[in-house]
């Protein structure tokens, strides 16, 4: 936005337009839902409060997704909160969403339009299943949590909410140790609703609160996943950019150099690591250190998995990635930040040029 245009809205007491694509660099938080989401009659809805409660904390947190707004208290604004829309909505653009926003952490709240559309209720649960199915296909590692729906003033529309949550924790025990219930409805009373459907200001900090204390209550959820798991796949990143280690040019040309860019979630950012200390691409390629080299520079690259001291890695906790013949750190070139910045082998320093990450 032009300064002009920004002070003219201030002379008129209007807000500016929220800011996306902020980052503090910490873990990446995904709001996903409906307008409750998007904070409908609030603006920035229960996500100013779980900013304030886990910056307070000591927190660094990114909101990610492909909305944003509230007020400029809010640290962060973006969201993935979609007025109006039903499970089946959701549904059919999240796997879209993981793959450019690349979560660590999801929050669901979604079902209400289902409930308030009448929408084909007695499937609502199984959609919902179905949804938690796909993003744990798309993202086998994020922390998922999902929440009970908010209620509603109109007590037919309370009954299908209360029909709705009943079903939810059914649902969530048969989701893995990775996704977890949060009883939103537990906390919020009639009082707390400004319109029948969406909460005051009081409400949706309550709201807040609410996904703070379950957030606190998985660490993992606020941390970083460093060391890739042994058989998914996932994509690597450096911190320091947020982009991902990446195959130029979808090569699968032996002795081609690895370079750092944007993320995107195609089949050149998509890592397995094995049991033997692999990092393999493609199936077939691996990480691989050109010539078992132990000089500081020499290039990371891809390579024909054989087995070989060059091709195996231990993963650190701190997010370091150490070549098992050198003893020597992947590396970003001169701490570089832009697409096409190359990958290599360096005397491991504790930059943050030797950080890498999950997403």
């Amino acid at each position: 936005m032009g300064t002009a245009i920004l002070g003219l809205l201030l002379v008129l007491g209007l807000p500016a337009p929220a800011r996306a694509a902020e980052s503090n660099g910490g873990v990446r938080i995904m709001p996903l839902g409906a307008s409750i989401t998007d904070g409908f009659n609030v603006p920035g809805g229960y996500r100013i409060k779980l900013w304030e409660l886990l910056t307070g904390a000591g927190h660094k947190i990114d909101f990610v997704g492909s909305a944003a707004n509230g007020p400029a208290s809010l640290g962060d604004h973006d969201h993935e909160g979609h007025s109006g829309w039903r499970i089946d909505q959701i549904d059919a653009n999240v796997a879209g969403w993981l793959r450019a926003y690349a979560p660590r952490t999801i929050l669901v709240h979604l079902g209400t339009n289902d409930v308030n559309q009448n929408y084909d209720l007695p499937n609502a649960p199984a959609r919902l299943g179905a949804l938690i199915d796909k993003i744990r296909a798309n993202a086998p590692t994020v922390e998922l949590f999902i929440s009970t729906l908010a209620p509603e003033t109109d007590p037919v529309l309370e009954s299908r909410i209360q029909d709705f949550n009943a079903a939810i924790p059914g649902i969530v025990a048969q989701k893995g140790p990775l996704t977890h219930l949060v009883d939103i409805h537990a906390v919020l009373t009639t009082a707390d609703i400004a319109d029948g459907t969406h909460p005051t200001a009081a409400g949706y900090d309550k709201m807040g609160a609410r996904w703070f204390s379950a957030l606190q209550a998985t660490p993992s959820a606020l941390n970083a996943q460093v060391v890739p798991p042994v058989g998914v796949t996932v994509a690597v990143a450096s911190p320091l950019s947020g982009r991902c280690l990446d195959v130029p040019g979808t090569s699968t040309t032996n002795g081609t150099q690895l370079h750092i860019y944007d993320c995107l979630g195609s089949t050149i950012q998509r890592w397995t690591r094995s049991a033997a200390g692999e990092l393999r691409v493609y199936g077939d390629r691996c990480l691989d250190i050109n010539g078992n080299g132990t000089a500081d520079g020499t290039k990371a690259q891809i390579w024909t998995c054989n087995g070989t001291t060059a091709q195996r890695f231990t993963f650190q906790p701190d997010g370091t990635i150490v070549g098992a013949g050198s003893g020597k750190c992947l590396d970003v070139t001169a701490s570089g930040t832009t697409d096409g910045t190359l990958v290599q082998l360096y005397t491991c320093n504790g930059t943050a040029a030797q950080r890498w990450s999950v997403r």
